[in-house]
């Protein structure tokens, strides 16, 4: 399987911090995921145009059967993830984005803020996850079964 891991943040992307989110994704999806993965890693701005032209590039070109984002999902005026990622979708998945802000908001009230959200473009599944490696951690072991099916959907095995 192939999946493309997009890192949005500024400062990350200017080097000012070392990315920890991207691998957090790599590291949860390697523990819960039997099957051998390609990875395809980028991390970017929080530039809407920019995001939505790599979502572009890994479902298109790239073949991704799974798309992760991280970051730019919350309410500040430079968080567009959500946005360039509902530009590029055929089908918005919006359960994605609910389950996560349930989950996490047991833990951290503060996380009503997040618009995440997830749908597909093609054979793709494209899901936006929280910018934090901690919430990566509690989120992303809850969505494996929908993704899991959504992929064999989206395979036409469904």
């Amino acid at each position: 399987m192939k999946i493309g891991r997009l890192t949005l943040s500024d400062r990350a992307s200017a080097g000012v911090y070392t990315d920890r989110s991207g691998p957090e994704i790599e590291r949860v999806i390697a523990e819960l995921w039997a099957d051998p993965v390609e990875w395809v890693a980028r991390i970017l701005p929080d530039e809407q145009a920019q995001i939505a032209e790599t979502l572009r590039e890994l479902c298109d070109l790239e073949h991704c059967d799974l798309v992760v984002t991280t970051g730019g999902t919350g309410p500040s005026a430079r968080d567009v993830t959500p946005e360039a990622t509902r530009e590029v979708l055929d089908r918005e998945l919006p359960g994605f984005g609910e389950v996560m802000r349930m989950q996490s908001y047991a833990k951290v009230p503060t996380a009503i803020l997040s618009r995440a959200t997830a749908g597909t473009r093609g054979q793709s599944l494209v899901v936006n996850l929280p910018g934090n490696p901690r919430a990566i951690g509690e989120c992303l072991p809850l969505l494996l079964p929908a993704i899991r099916e959504a992929l064999r959907h989206l395979r036409g095995e469904s």
